[in-house]
């Protein structure tokens, strides 16, 4: 098995995240010339993971998934929040005509009933976020990283510096691609927030990757969703005692505005558990 000094995990550095995308962190383009610099530095990084928020337009946290219960005709508005209770009594439900053949596997995620039922779904899917470890309602998100826009595309600084480490090293880079199953949120690259399918379930074989390095530096988009349920899941399943081979890059992510607090708790968890938070110059 092959043992990597130190692997570079940059969670969703895509447009869509960065100022002019559709889902703008203000502070994301100078975390992008960071993490750049990083990678073009002679640290030592020998390993690169990259992963890619995917998704389509009917996903359930994209407004066209959702109507008003009563007209049928308008969609929640971005940031939005629609919560179990909201469903149940009909405020908004998920359109009649979404195809969700095959995206639920029953032995996963079961219903009651032998036929399934995409309403009764939703209320159970957001019941689960609202009871899961982060407790949270579902969040309607402006459109983002839709699946062969340029919205889903790496932020052209990265990906330069991205070509430049695999033309030097003769290394590629390690893409996970997370979010296409239109019925589940995954903020994390670990797992969906509720897993349906078995490609929603815990990423095993991620896992089992990043256990090959001796540290692995984390960075990315957003540190209050994506960078913070994707470095809780690595922490959950990463050995006791060796905490301290997982780094946080503190200037290489920044939050959603709106949910600093989410960012700031999740940088004390971190520290509280061991993990290294440090600015990408003191890295090495």
């Amino acid at each position: 098995m092959t043992i990597y000094d130190s692997t570079l995990l940059i969670v969703d550095p895509q447009n869509s995240f960065h100022p002019g995308g559709s889902l703008a962190i203000p502070a994301a383009n100078d975390d992008a010339k960071r993490i750049a610099l990083l990678i073009d530095s002679d640290s030592g990084i020998d390993r690169i993971v990259v992963t890619l928020d995917s998704h389509h337009k009917l996903h359930i946290a994209h407004p066209y998934f959702w109507v008003d219960g009563e007209t049928k005709t308008k969609h929640p508005t971005p940031f939005s929040l629609i919560s179990s209770q909201d469903v149940e009594e009909g405020t908004w439900v998920p359109r009649d005509d979404i195809d969700v053949n095959g995206l639920v596997d029953p032995n996963i995620f079961s219903l009651e009933g032998n036929e399934f039922n995409l309403r009764n779904y939703c209320i159970e899917y957001t019941r689960k976020l609202q009871t899961s470890e982060q407790q949270f309602k579902l969040c309607i998100w402006p459109e983002h990283c839709l699946i062969g826009t340029p919205g889903h595309n790496v932020v052209p600084e990265i990906m330069d510096a991205l070509d430049r480490w695999s033309a030097k090293t003769g290394k590629s880079i390690v893409w996970v691609h997370k979010g296409q199953n239109l019925l589940t949120e995954s903020y994390s690259a670990m797992c969906a927030e509720v897993p349906v399918s078995a490609d929603t379930t815990f990423n095993h074989k991620l896992q089992s990757q990043l256990l090959q390095s001796r540290r692995v530096l984390v960075c990315g988009q957003a540190l209050s969703h994506c960078v913070n349920f994707t470095m809780r899941d690595i922490v959950k399943h990463w050995p006791d005692g060796e905490f301290d081979r997982l780094c946080l890059l503190t200037d290489c992510t920044s939050s959603v505005p709106g949910f600093e607090s989410a960012g700031s708790k999740f940088m004390q968890d971190m520290s509280e558990k061991g993990v290294k938070t440090v600015e990408a110059r003191t890295a090495f």
